[in-house]
C-alpha cells in the first residue's frame, strides 16, 4: 500500500475525504492509504465467503451477522480504520465514536490474499486485529489456489491455533461461529482458474 502524499489527517478530515472523493482509504493514525481495485478471483471469493457465512448463520438461527468489504472496522488501539473483506459481528454492532459507519467488535475477520497485500495481511494487519478484544478468529484465503488458513484464539488465552485447509474436498471449520464451509463452495465459479 502506498500512502497518499498528504499531511497527516485527523479522523474527521479522513471521514470527510472519503465522503467527498467517494473513494476508500485505510487510515492509520493520520496517514491514509488508497485501496486498489481487486481481481476477478478476489471479487468472487468476497461474494462466496460472505454468502456462505450469511447462509450458515441464518440456517443456525444465529444472532451474528456478516458485514461486507464496504463496512469499515475501527481498531482503537492503533487509531486505524481498515476495510476487511468480510467480518462477522455477533449481537449488536458497536460503532466507532467518530464514524458511525465503522464497526468495532467483530468476532471473525476474513482477508483474501493478493500478491501485494499478503505480507501485510499476515503481519502488521494481523497484529492490529489481535488487539481487538472481541476477535476470536482470523481467516486468510488464497485467491489463486485452494488454500485457506484459519487462526483461532483459544478462549481465555492469547494463544492462536492455526489450521490450514488445502484442496477443494476440504471442509473449513469456523469454530467461533459453529460453521463449516466446503472449499468447493468457497471456490465456486473459479475452480477452472485455480492452476
Amino acid at each position: 500500500m502506498k500512502a497518499r502524499n498528504l499531511p497527516k489527517l485527523s479522523v474527521s478530515e479522513y471521514i470527510t475525504l472519503e465522503k467527498e472523493s467517494d473513494s476508500r482509504y485505510e487510515y492509520h493514525d493520520g496517514s491514509i492509504f488508497a485501496l486498489a481495485g481487486g481481481t476477478m478471483n478476489h471479487g468472487l471469493l468476497c461474494g462466496n465467503i460472505y454468502s456462505e457465512i450469511r447462509n450458515g448463520l441464518k440456517a443456525n438461527g444465529s444472532n451474528c451477522k456478516p458485514l461486507s468489504s464496504e463496512v469499515k472496522l475501527y481498531i482503537k488501539s492503533h487509531n486505524s480504520y481498515v476495510y476487511p473483506d468480510t467480518m462477522v459481528v455477533c449481537g449488536e454492532v458497536e460503532k466507532a465514536e467518530e464514524d458511525k459507519n465503522a464497526a468495532t467488535n467483530p468476532e471473525l475477520v476474513v482477508e483474501i490474499l493478493s500478491k501485494s497485500t499478503a505480507e501485510y495481511d499476515r503481519g502488521e494487519k494481523f497484529h492490529m486485529y489481535r488487539q481487538i478484544q472481541s476477535l476470536k478468529e482470523y481467516v486468510l484465503i488464497e485467491q489463486d489456489k485452494a488454500v485457506v488458513e484459519v487462526f483461532y484464539k483459544k478462549p481465555k488465552t492469547d494463544l492462536w491455533k492455526i489450521t490450514r485447509y488445502e484442496g477443494l474436498n476440504s471442509v473449513i471449520n469456523l469454530r467461533s461461529l459453529s460453521l463449516e464451509i466446503r472449499m468447493s463452495e468457497l471456490y465456486f465459479d473459479i475452480e477452472d482458474l485455480l492452476q
